[in-house]
């Protein structure tokens, strides 16, 4: 496999990545509406606008002529799902009849796998 197909199997696994966690958003809200701070309004909503532009920004990572603005898509929203990452913590990284973590994967994901989600993207904004 050349360097030219693992950057396209890059590509094509981010952007199938975000659709998928997209469409999740609408399969199983149940999941994400705790997620969102109490200090947010009208968490079903905020949920369907989040899962609807991971969705499209996923879409727009699979086409060159998209994929720069459909990175820096989705390098906002990453920005903007960091008060859900702090709330989760706050709130012990345990959603009663939900996502329960150890504290230590809730800060991993904060400090390590968020960053690295918004350097991907920020990579892939770049293959034109």
């Amino acid at each position: 496999m050349g360097i030219e197909m693992i950057k396209k199997s890059i590509i094509m696994f981010m952007g199938l990545f975000y659709v998928f966690a997209g469409v999740n958003h609408f399969i199983n809200p149940e999941f994400y509406k705790p997620l969102i701070p109490d200090y947010l309004p009208r968490n079903d909503i905020l949920n369907v606008i989040s899962g609807l532009l991971e969705s499209v920004f996923g879409m727009g990572i699979l086409f060159k002529k998209t994929r720069k603005i459909s990175s820096y898509g989705i390098i906002t929203l990453l920005f903007l799902f960091i008060p859900s990452h702090i709330y989760f913590i706050q709130i012990g990284a345990c959603i009663p009849d939900g996502l329960c973590v150890p504290m230590w994967i809730a800060w991993v994901r904060l400090i390590i796998i968020h960053p690295i989600l918004i350097y991907w993207a920020y990579y892939v904004s770049k293959k034109q």
